[in-house]
């Protein structure tokens, strides 16, 4: 008699792991240059994010304020009640958001180039990784867009706290702290500080002698471009035939005056100082009448302009940005390490 051996079964088979969907990861030096500049780009990306925070905790409290007043349905006489701390609040905001370009370009841009030079880690990197242009590349590659992300969002941040100030008056948008922190002009700025920075790292090769070069270079771009911010901008002119003795026109609302000065009959303007040095109001009378003055012309610039004008000084920026990362990319090429 026979007995049948039963065969066992066969185990089963190890499930298949199906891939789930892979995550962006940097990689090559991408990934290098963020891993060596990891704490900078951190600290910029969350110091950015506790500023956003701090700022729409502030624009909360003005809503609340203005909502209990009757805005925006009520006469600005009402709503503009008890404005003053809130107003000193922004003030306080703009001149801390005018700093942003000198302390980026001082501690991102300045050590970016300057801490490998010094070091020589550019060196082993461009003659074992990468040549020195690719180096060069990624490192303004990762940087650029850490400053535009962080800019962006403060310039975002401003604008939406500040629109209440600026609707009441529109020549709020043209005071100095608004117009630098809003629209594209604080990311152009910022971009150009932090190159500037870079370059003068590369060419000088001490991170601390670039740093304190680079605060004064980020300071005379950030004073120049304030006296010269308005050079784009198109005044309009308003005359009165008023007389030298009669009032000048009212500036529309929300426009910004920009000079002022005497109507001659021809058309010509003459300044306020004329006639000024007569000895006597009857002196002055007939230096008026020698020199046909009829009335006042005003120059203003309209709100209308003032977003046109933004762009127009950011795309000079971003020009200038433009310019220093192609001497940066073409000396480097050469003289890099």
């Amino acid at each position: 008699m026979s007995s049948a051996t039963a065969t066992p079964p066969a185990p089963p088979a190890p499930p298949v792991a199906v891939p789930g969907p892979r995550r962006p990861r940097l990689s090559g030096m991408t990934w290098l240059i963020w891993r060596q500049h990891r704490a900078a780009f951190w600290t910029v990306l969350l110091a950015t994010a506790a500023a956003v925070a701090w700022m729409l905790h502030q624009r909360a409290g003005l809503l609340d304020h203005l909502t209990s007043h009757g805005w925006p349905h009520a006469s600005p006489d009402k709503w503009l009640e008890g404005m003053e701390p809130y107003r000193a609040e922004t003030l306080k905001a703009g001149l801390g958001l005018l700093l942003v370009p000198v302390i980026a370009g001082v501690f991102l841009g300045a050590p970016l180039l300057a801490g490998d030079l010094e070091s020589g880690t550019a060196k082993l990197v461009t003659t074992q990784a990468a040549s020195p242009a690719r180096w060069l590349a990624a490192k303004i590659g990762v940087t650029v867009p850490v400053v535009v992300v962080s800019t962006v969002a403060l310039s975002l941040v401003c604008d939406a706290w500040w629109t209440p100030l600026t609707e009441q008056d529109g020549r709020t948008g043209w005071d100095l702290t608004v117009f630098t922190n809003t629209g594209p002009v604080p990311v152009a700025l910022t971009v150009l500080t932090v190159l500037g920075g870079a370059a003068i790292g590369m060419v000088l090769r001490r991170t601390l002698l670039s740093m304190v070069v680079t605060f004064f270079f980020a300071v005379a771009v950030e004073v120049v471009w304030a006296m010269h911010r308005l050079d784009f901008a198109e005044p309009l002119r308003i005359v009165s035939r008023s007389g030298h003795g009669g009032s000048a026109p009212a500036v529309p609302a929300g426009g910004l005056e920009v000079d002022q000065s005497y109507l001659t009959g021809s058309g010509h303007t003459l300044p306020l100082s004329t006639c000024i040095h007569e000895p006597s109001a009857k002196a002055a009378e007939v230096c008026f009448r020698q020199k046909d003055v009829v009335g006042h012309s005003v120059d203003y610039l309209p709100l209308s302009q003032l977003s046109t004008t933004q762009w127009l000084d950011a795309s000079v920026l971003f020009a200038l940005a433009a310019g220093v990362a192609v001497f940066i990319l073409l000396r480097g090429r050469k003289r890099v390490v």
